[in-house]
This record gives C-alpha cells, structure tokens and sequence, in this order.
C-alpha cells in the first residue's frame, strides 16, 4: 500500500493527523509545534532529502505515514533508565521507530550500550537523531515530541512500536558507501565519544596527533567491521590542546577501526547501491554529514526521500549511512 513520505507544509501534516494517521514526523521546533495531537512522533531537525532534493527547511515537515499494523501502534517516552527495555517491549512481530534528542543522556547511553539490550537485533529497530540548524549549534537543544500529548523533551525518547500481521515482516537495510583504507589500524582502551591516547598499528599512539601529522581528512570516518557490518564512527572535532578528537558516536575497545577510503563521487555511488525504484521504501533517514560533505543541497540521492539527520539508528546508533526499512511479504 502506498504511504505517505513527503516534505509538506504544516497544514497539510495537520489534516492527515486530525484524519487519524500514524505518522512519524521530522521538521524544525517551530514547525512541529504547530501541529495537532494525533497518533504521530517527532523529532527535530530542517535538513531533508525532499522529491525535488537535498533542502534546509525550517517552515515546512518531513511526514511518514505509517500502515500494514494489525493494531493501532503505541506511542511512548523512554528515559535514559528505561532505555535498554527499547526491544524487550517491541512486538514480536513488526519494528520500532525511535527518535532520540542528539547530545542527550539517552544519546550517549543508546550509543554506548544499544548492541548488549535485551532482545537487540532480534526486533527491527530504526530511527534517529534529532537535531537543529547548524546556525543554532549551542543556542538551542534538539528535541523529541510524543503526539498524543503534544509534550516536547530534549532528554527522553520517543518510540512508536508497529505490530505487523503474520504475513508481512520488516526489513532494516544499511547503505554505506565507505569501506576500511589502507592506513594502519587503530584501537581504544575505552569505550567514549572522545579519545586521545590509542594503538596505532599495535604501538601506543596519539590520534590527534596522528590525524594532524599525517594530514588526514577528518571528514572521512573511523571504519570498523562489526560482524560483519561496516560501521561508522564519524570525526566531528581535533582538540590540539588536550591531543582529543571528539567523535559523533562512541568507539568500543577491542574493535579494530581505520580511516576510511575516500569515496570519489558521493551520488554516483549512492545511486548504485539503492534498491530499484519499484521496492518501496516504508521509512529512511540519511545522515547530515552526508548532506554538507557530499554538497546534496538541490541534488536527489535516487528515489529515497527522508529526514537528513544527526545519527542514524539501524538497530545501533551509525553515522554518514543511510538506513531504510522495507515491509517484506
């Protein structure tokens, strides 16, 4: 069945929750402030992958309905200490979409200890991290919001649990375009969104100092195989004065990372590993460091549309992937 996903103004988004859709929607704190209570969830970011493509939007809402439930889907907070219950209270069969505040408890906790919750990776998990414009960086925090009751919070998150019936189940694929480079590999004693002190090449090391001597282009990120699964760990700041390189999720000790090859032509090579245009995509979310290194503003990364946002969440947190979710039969 075909659903609405689309960038559509608030007045639209407004009629299809007062028409009793479940939607999950992505927009600016201003934007999604207008809306009505309804069965839908939230979170806050004006970075979007539209039809017409990549925009920055602070009037307009990204909607994805939501359909195929065999009951209506329940809506609900999670505190950073009801966090790891996420999957537990998942249906047995069907998927979660969460949306977690960035810079939040619940971000740094989700990120940290997501891979070791109870019933992870058996239950579809999907979502992301809301963000705000780059401009209000520091200025303003982003945010969650629970449609039912209207209340924003920048600290819990919000899940919305779909039951599918019998027949149908739920796909959660990853598309990431980098792969490990040929540079000496590098491991941490500590799991943490920063680091300094590391093994390079099985040698103590520096990272800051390794990423500045050599000359490394930071917008590459940290690769590592995780059962088989590239995962991401993306540099979002070097601190010359303390030697610490700040990251947008956590590294884990025992992993094996690089710096990640370069990827020649960003839109080229995300074209080739989408699904053909005949699968039909139920939700998606790319990542905004995509969108700024990659310069998608005013350009389509084929036909999958959604939020553009500050960390993805394919069962755990990842970063510049682009994730998307598929109701098989």
């Amino acid at each position: 069945m075909k659903t609405t996903q689309a960038l559509i103004s608030v007045a639209s988004a407004s009629e299809l929750i007062r028409s009793g859709k479940t939607l999950s929607i992505a927009g600016d704190e201003s934007a999604l402030r207008q809306l009505p209570l309804g069965n839908w969830i939230g979170g806050t970011i004006p970075y979007f992958m539209a039809s017409s493509g990549g925009t920055v939007n602070r009037e307009d809402v990204f909607v994805t309905e939501v359909s195929d439930f065999i009951s209506q889907p329940e809506l609900r907070f999670y505190d950073e200490s009801s966090l790891s219950q996420i999957c537990r209270n998942a249906p047995e069969n069907g998927y979660s979409v969460v949306i977690i505040p960035a810079f939040s408890d619940c971000h740094a906790s989700f990120a940290a200890n997501a891979p070791n919750y109870e019933d992870m990776y058996m239950k579809p998990l999907i979502g992301w991290i809301a963000g705000v414009h780059l401009d209000d960086l520091g200025k303003i925090k982003p945010k969650v919001v629970l449609g039912t009751s209207g209340e924003f919070s920048e600290e819990c998150t919000v899940v919305m649990d779909v039951a599918l019936p019998s027949d149908k189940f739920a796909q959660i694929d990853i598309v990431n375009l980098f792969r490990p480079g040929t540079g000496p590999s590098i491991t941490f004693d500590d799991t943490g969104f920063s680091a300094g002190s590391c093994q390079i090449n099985g040698a103590p090391g520096n990272l800051a100092d390794y990423l500045l001597n050599n000359g490394i282009d930071t917008r590459l990120p940290l690769v590592a195989d995780y059962s088989g699964a590239m995962i991401n760990v993306s540099i979002k700041s070097i601190d010359k004065s303390s030697k610490r390189v700040e990251f947008y999720a956590p590294v884990f000790p025992g992993v094996e990372y690089r710096i990640a090859a370069p990827v020649n032509d960003y839109l080229d090579a995300i074209q080739s590993a989408l699904p053909k245009a005949n699968k039909e995509i139920s939700f998606s979310c790319n990542c905004i460091l995509n969108f700024l290194y990659s310069d998608l503003e005013g350009k389509r990364t084929g036909h999958i549309t959604g939020p553009m946002t500050f960390g993805e969440i394919g069962y755990q947190l990842l970063n510049q992937t682009m994730v998307y979710l598929t109701i098989i039969e």
